[in-house]
């Protein structure tokens, strides 16, 4: 008789050992992770993350802005417990990140009277930050997203028009990267984005790849964000985004994993009125549909996926409550509320 396990059949099958985690079903395909805050490392939340995970990355700590906050006062408390509880319980951790558009200090881009750096200054700052957050974690931290979201959103543009494009041209995401290698060698250093399957910016961020590889820039690795939704992507977007990544020679993850409820906007706007926030059974059965895509992918991508992260622990706090619309409650991840499996978790496992 099939078990009904939250209103999913699994005929011929039993319900999955309580102990048993991500982390167990995918051991020969690689490790899962998720992101997290010193808040989330305590009480059943904490629980999940050892009984599912094998791998943790710092949501916000690791950030410029929350790093290192003054010229000359870093801010270690937060990423501190966050790498001593992966030491503590054996888990990999991701850095995440040391160079962004957003959650950076202002002071890192103004001289004392106000007035905007020169790129000597401002690269010099930037290795500093770099040399010092690295080293820390020497031998803590197996892998680094460098640069983080540097290409622009609109198709007519290569890069961003952001304060590090503005003073240092393209120089700076080369810089990062050579400044990350020379603190860490051993490290894995990534570029990690956004919207990476979409054809008009996977051809930009290949570009920019390619241009990096033929600089000899010390880069390793891609970091598909994977912020995605019950619409996108398809399964041959998803394909093809994997082969041309593959194609570099670079290794894959998959580094912020979430599917949406809603459609992905970029911009934020306030809520509705009228606008709903219910997770559904209708909505719960696709996002399930969605998971057990996107996962059967991944399994036959592992010679070259090194890692798939979940962006949050469980739908009780996720980023996407507060964006793109402040106030809209989203249920992004394989486990609810409650911390307990939702039926994408048992459409990822069950393979």
């Amino acid at each position: 008789m099939p078990l009904l396990l939250g209103g999913l059949t699994l005929a011929g099958s039993q319900r999955p050992p309580a102990e048993k985690g991500l982390k167990d079903y995918y051991k020969a395909y690689f490790p899962v992770g998720v992101a997290v805050s010193p808040q989330g490392l305590k009480g059943a939340e904490g629980e999940l993350i050892k009984q599912q995970f094998n791998s943790i990355t710092p949501e916000n700590a690791m950030k410029m802005g929350p790093i290192h906050p003054e010229e000359n006062r870093y801010f270690w408390k937060d990423a501190d417990e966050i790498v001593q509880f992966a030491q503590d319980h054996h888990l990999r951790v991701r850095g995440h990140n040391l160079l962004w558009h957003e959650q950076t200090p202002r002071w890192l881009f103004k001289n004392a009277d106000g007035s905007t750096v020169s790129k000597d200054v401002l690269l010099q700052r930037l290795h500093d930050h770099i040399d010092t957050v690295v080293k820390r974690y020497k031998g803590k931290i197996y892998a680094w997203d460098v640069v983080n979201e540097a290409i622009s959103d609109n198709p007519q543009e290569f890069l961003r028009d952001s304060e590090w494009y503005k003073i240092c041209g393209e120089d700076f995401i080369a810089k990062a990267f050579e400044y990350a290698h020379a603190a860490d060698p051993s490290a894995v250093l990534f570029y990690n984005d956004y919207n990476t399957e979409r054809p008009e910016k996977r051809d930009r961020i290949i570009k920019l790849l390619k241009k990096l590889k033929a600089a000899k820039v010390p880069i390793d690795a891609v970091g598909l964000q994977g912020h995605w939704s019950l619409q996108e992507p398809t399964e041959p977007e998803l394909r093809a985004a994997l082969d041309e990544y593959k194609a570099l020679g670079l290794k894959i993850q998959i580094t912020e994993l979430d599917v949406s409820i809603y459609p992905w906007e970029k911009e934020r706007r306030a809520r509705c009125p009228d606008e709903s926030d219910a997770f559904t059974p209708e909505l719960e059965q696709k996002q399930a549909a969605q998971y057990k895509m996107f996962f059967k992918v991944f399994r036959d991508y592992k010679n070259v996926l090194t890692g798939v992260t979940f962006w949050n622990i469980s739908d009780k706090y996720t980023w996407l409550d507060t964006y793109p619309v402040p106030g809209r409650k989203n249920y992004p991840l394989l486990f609810d509320q409650n911390q307990k499996p939702k039926k994408a978790f048992y459409e990822v496992v069950k393979f």
